[in-house]
This record gives structure tokens, sequence and C-alpha cells, in this order.
């Protein structure tokens, strides 16, 4: 059974504070905020297995600066 509260971050920066983060609507992405920036991440297909259960994937794409 997939936990559908949560998703699995994958990629980018290794010093992410967090790999299990809060899994966003449909079709939204997960955003992280870091260094004066944004980590961005997007819904694979896939899933993977951690300590908190069977997640889905989302994978990084693009990093974006904070306006300033």
């Amino acid at each position: 059974m997939d936990d559908t509260d949560r998703a699995c971050l994958e990629g980018g920066p290794r010093d992410l504070p967090e790999r299990i983060v809060a899994r966003p609507a449909p079709g939204e992405d997960v955003k992280v905020e870091l260094r004066g920036g944004y980590e961005h991440f997007r819904a694979t297909s896939r899933h993977t297995e951690t300590d908190e259960g069977r997640l889905p994937v989302y994978e990084w794409w693009e990093r974006t600066e904070m306006p300033g």
C-alpha cells in the first residue's frame, strides 16, 4: 500500500534537510526552500521502499533563485 501523505525526494543538493516530505496535491511539484532559492521536484511513476513505507518518488528537475 502507498503512503499518500508523503513522498521521497531524489536528486538535487546533497544537503537537503529532509528527503521524506509532505506530498503535494496531484499535479503539483514539491518545492523546497534552500540557500536563497528553491529546489523543485517533479512526480515520477516510480515508488521506493523507505523506513516510512512505500512512497512515491519525486525527482529533482530545477533550482530557482529567490528575488532580491
